[in-house]
């Protein structure tokens, strides 16, 4: 699959979405399983085999994923396991992040419906192999298509009641009720329609809930569940394209966390703001006010997704001193983004570009790693940021200019330069402005 331009992929979940089926439905769009099984076996090699078959749902075909485990005594993980699991993974860094992301939302969520510690959140032995493999082949699979924004359509969730591990418990289960939070859901039908893996799934990796974009098509996928329910397809659908509007910005909900604080010792303020983005804050800033009485302070705001704040909130209460937080909810105006890498003297830095209608409009250098090539070459980090602007410059990483193969795939990259996944604009666990 040959792209000329950033592709947009829409995720149509008006019957429900899963992990396997979502998976799937990325697959028959043109994701080769084979390089999807090799990413899972990065991080769980010999655990689990994926195939894909071709089925029929309800008169339409759809192609359907199965996960079949290889180990006959699967150990018990909780989502510390995992998260260590991934970070050492050797996945290329775009889907090692998205997949982090994806499990810090689902570990969240079923934290706040038991009642417990996100990082002791348990997945039982089998549930932990599929998850995996589910939200890393989706994850895998997106960056091998090329894609570089996400949107969904309304996610029908179901109704009813269905029997779980402690007892019967109402549909939607209350794990996809928190992860919902901010998104465009119905019913949808009877049983439940969307799990927590596919919810955490798509409220991480899409930018907003929307109707189908005016694109080029250039594929399409459905991805089967397990059930056949007469008279509607259990399928989840993916449509990608070209975007033919000109200014293509996606829009999303956001929300704005703010407090004002005169009291904390202002050595406190880089850990606060440090724990505040690690936990998916898609920004934090403060600025300094004058309060009553004369009294400096500082305002700290945050910028988050809608089904983060409750956590992130609890945050600012354990990490400050205020007694109180206000909250409002924004809409969002996000440009599409994807990273290059120059290499500097043996040591590689992130170029973040934001782009366009094909065109760079920001290319901004990660000072993280002009700070780490600089302590490793012990030169100033002046002398490192200069080497990478002229570095960038020379690769045509620079406003106005096309951007690079890798984030719009066509040709190989220009000498010196290796491109990674361009990113929808949803919030990473890197601080995205």
């Amino acid at each position: 699959m040959t792209h000329t331009s950033s592709l947009h992929a829409w995720i149509d979940a008006s019957a429900g979405v899963a992990g396997d089926m979502l998976l799937a439905a990325l697959v028959d769009a043109g994701a080769d399983i084979i390089a999807v099984q090799a990413a899972v076996d990065q991080v769980i090699p010999h655990a689990v085999r994926l195939s894909a078959t071709t089925v029929n749902r309800a008169g339409m075909r759809a192609t359907k994923v199965d996960v079949t485990v290889l180990v006959d005594d699967p150990p018990h993980r909780t989502w510390r396991n995992i998260q260590t699991m991934l970070s050492a993974s050797e996945l290329p860094d775009r889907i090692r992040h998205d997949a982090l992301a994806v499990f810090t939302q689902l570990a969240n969520a079923e934290g706040h419906v038991h009642g417990i510690d996100a990082q002791d959140v348990h997945f039982h032995e089998v549930g932990a192999l599929d998850s995996l493999a589910d939200v890393i082949g989706v994850c895998a699979a997106l960056h091998q298509l090329g894609i570089s924004a996400i949107s969904v359509s309304p996610i029908a969730v179901g109704s009813g009641r269905i029997k779980a591990a402690h007892g019967h418990i109402p549909v939607p289960v209350p794990a996809v009720t928190h992860l919902a939070k901010g998104w465009q859901i119905h019913a949808g039908g009877e049983g439940e329609l969307t799990t927590p893996t596919g919810m955490a799934l798509v409220t991480t990796i899409a930018g907003g809930s929307a109707e189908l974009p005016p694109m080029i098509l250039h594929s399409t996928g459905s991805g089967a569940g397990t059930k056949d329910t007469p008279g509607r397809p259990n399928i989840t659908r993916v449509i990608i394209g070209e975007p033919t509007s000109r200014h293509h910005d996606p829009v999303s909900t956001a929300v704005v966390l703010e407090t004002n604080v005169d009291d904390l010792d202002p050595r406190l303020w880089p850990g606060v703001l440090n724990r505040l983005l690690s936990d998916g804050a898609s920004d934090a800033w403060l600025t300094p006010i004058l309060m009553k009485k004369g009294r400096p302070a500082h305002t700290l705001k945050v910028l988050c997704r809608p089904d983060l704040a409750d956590g992130l909130r609890q945050v600012i209460y354990a990490e400050t001193s205020t007694f109180g937080i206000r909250q409002h909810t924004v809409s969002r105006h996000a440009a599409l983004r994807g990273f290059a890498q120059v290499d500097i003297n043996g040591d590689t830095v992130a170029i973040k570009l934001a782009h366009r209608d094909g065109q760079i409009v920001q290319a901004t250098p990660e000072f993280e790693d002009i700070a780490r090539a600089a302590r490793r070459q012990q030169i100033p980090e002046r002398q490192v940021l200069d080497q990478t602007e002229a570095a960038a410059a020379r690769a045509g990483l620079v406003e106005g200019r096309s951007v690079p193969p890798g984030l719009l795939p066509a040709t190989d990259p220009p000498p010196g330069v290796i491109v990674m996944p361009a990113t929808s604009p949803h919030p990473h666990p890197h601080p995205q402005h």
